[in-house]
Order: structure tokens, then C-alpha cells, then sequence
């Protein structure tokens, strides 16, 4: 299969890229490299250093690809905040540009990376499942929904076949220290260079924690599962200070760190329910958060050394 793959020289993106080339199929890469590395570009991969809300017709009609997955993104809360209009232009208009020229020209699936973070919100239950409504505290969790909902127009005005992943905070190799979503990676950068820690707020805020590998995993699943909307998580909570405990265990020394003032937009607490991903296309995460933390930890030191 001739798949596009947005964002794929990123930290998600780059990892999906790999596994479809591995599984045989013809992989095109869409990344404008403002925060993927082309060092993370697997070599049969055909790239075109391009933004997706500019004029990308061309590469759709040169490469003829069958199903596209979009994972490029603007990601941070804290710019949705400051600058929602540089957010909607990139998660809203890019992906609308993306589903036009995909409907024009005959893709028949598109897999969508959205946000089981920023789409809910603070809900009233928990573990959180597909049903529950949206809620989403920032500009970010606004343009991840709008995002959503023109998918699901564009699928019943042309027929488009469509997956769309919810994840949780997705940690693994390969994940930029910039952004405020890595926090594991962030956590790590701190602890190889020998600073302190920021923990901002309590620290009690829990998020659920999914290793790479296993997002991975997802994208392989739907390429080939009928439409649907899915929760990619481990339904495990997580607080930010059970990070610095699991990293102090790790490293059988006490990880030093400080508590600043919390930060607006962000949920407090998010868990995902993911029973309908395994009752449908037989995914869950195998990957436990020490063993991922530590896999990920080796990757920077690794990286750190060269």
C-alpha cells in the first residue's frame, strides 16, 4: 500500500514510518521539520519538506497514495494559549487541507492522530471511554475536536474510510525535550545534565502514560479495521510525582526536583479507557512504565554520548 505519512520525521510519526516500511508498504513523508529531525527519516521513505497548510496538491497527485496518516501537529498547550490562531491555522487548516486534497484525489482511508489528553477535558468519570463527551480546556483540545468533526463530515460526504486515535501522553525514543507533552523526556534531559526537576503544581496530577512502541502497534491495526474512533492508553494512573519516584528507582539515587506554579489550560487528571480498542482490532499496551521509562532513558544517554 502507497501510504503518506504527515509529521513523519517526528517523534510518533518517525516510529509509524518505520514499522510501514518494515511491513512492506511504500511510505511518503510530509514534515516541515519545525520540530522533527531528518535523522529520524528511515531511508525508503520518499520526503517532501513541506508545511501542510501550504500547497501540497502536487504531492498527492505525483504519489497517487492510498490511505494517509496524520500526525503532523502543532502539540503544546502552552502555545494554544498564547497563540491559537497559529494553532488553528496548523491543526485545523492543515488537517482540512489534507482531507480536501485526500477526497479530491481518491485516498481511501486516513488515520488521525488526535488527543484522549485534551479532547475530554475534566469529565465526570472515570476510566475515560469513546462515549463521553467533549470538554477540552485549551486551544489546543478545540483544534484536536474541530479536527475530529470535519474527519467525520468529509467521511460521509465522500466516503472516506477513517481511524481516529485518541492517546494518552505517548513516551518513547525519539521524543523532543521541547515539548511541554514529554515530560518523561523532559524529566530525562534534566537528570542527564545534572539539574533539577520542574514539577508544576502539586505534582498529584495524573496522566496515563503509553509507550511508543505500542501507539505503533495501533497504526499497524488501523490500516486495515473498518472506521472507528479509539482510545490508545493503558487505563494506568499515573502522578507526575510517581515519575520522579519510578526515575529515582531506576536510578537507585534520589532524582532531585522543585515544585513551581501550575500551568492554565491543562487537564488535572486523565485515564483512558481502551476496552473497545481491544474488543475491535485486539489492541493493548504490553510495554510497563518502568520498562519504557528505562528504554527511554537508555535512548538519550545513548544519544548524549555521540
Amino acid at each position: 500500500m502507497k501510504i503518506l505519512v504527515t509529521g513523519g520525521c517526528g517523534f510518533i510519526g518517525s516510529h509509524i514510518v518505520d514499522a510501514y516500511v518494515a511491513e512492506g508498504h511504500d511510505v511518503v513523508v510530509i514534515d516541515n521539520l519545525s520540530t522533527g529531525v531528518i535523522e529520524n527519516l528511515n531511508a525508503h521513505a520518499r520526503f517532501y519538506e513541506q508545511d501542510i497548510t501550504g500547497d501540497i496538491e502536487s504531492i498527492f497527485e505525483k504519489e497517487k497514495v492510498e490511505l494517509v496518516n496524520h500526525h503532523a501537529a502543532q502539540i503544546n498547550v502552552r502555545t494554544s494559549v498564547d497563540d491559537p490562531l497559529y494553532d488553528a491555522r496548523v491543526n485545523i487548516l492543515g488537517t482540512l487541507n489534507l482531507l480536501s486534497l485526500a477526497s479530491r484525489y481518491g485516498v481511501k482511508k486516513f488515520i488521525y492522530a488526535s488527543s484522549g489528553g485534551a479532547v475530554y477535558g475534566e469529565p465526570q468519570k472515570y476510566p475515560i471511554n469513546e462515549e463521553m463527551p467533549f470538554g477540552p480546556l485549551s486551544p489546543y483540545g478545540v483544534s484536536k475536536v474541530a479536527a475530529e468533526k470535519y474527519i467525520l463530515t468529509f467521511a460521509n460526504l465522500y466516503r472516506l474510510d477513517y481511524v481516529i486515535l485518541r492517546y494518552s501522553n505517548v513516551y518513547g525514543p525519539r521524543q523532543i525535550i521541547k515539548s511541554e507533552a514529554g515530560v518523561i523526556s523532559i524529566f530525562i534531559d534534566r537528570i542527564l545534565k545534572n539539574e533539577s526537576c520542574t514539577i508544576f503544581g502539586s505534582g498529584d496530577q495524573v496522566r496515563d502514560y503509553v509507550y511508543v512502541g505500542d501507539v505503533v502497534a495501533a497504526n499497524i491495526l488501523a490500516l486495515s479495521c473498518e472506521s472507528n474512533v479509539f482510545n490508545i492508553g493503558t487505563n494506568v494512573e499515573t502522578s507526575v510525582n510517581d515519575l520522579i519516584d519510578t526515575f529515582s528507582s531506576i536510578l537507585e539515587k534520589k532524582v532531585d526536583h522543585q515544585h513551581v506554579e501550575p500551568r492554565p489550560g491543562e487537564v488535572f487528571r486523565n485515564v483512558l479507557d481502551y476496552t473497545r480498542a481491544f474488543s475491535q482490532i485486539h489492541w493493548q499496551p504490553k510495554t510497563k512504565l518502568k520498562e519504557g521509562m528505562l528504554k527511554t532513558f537508555e535512548h538519550f544517554k545513548e544519544v548524549s554520548r555521540s
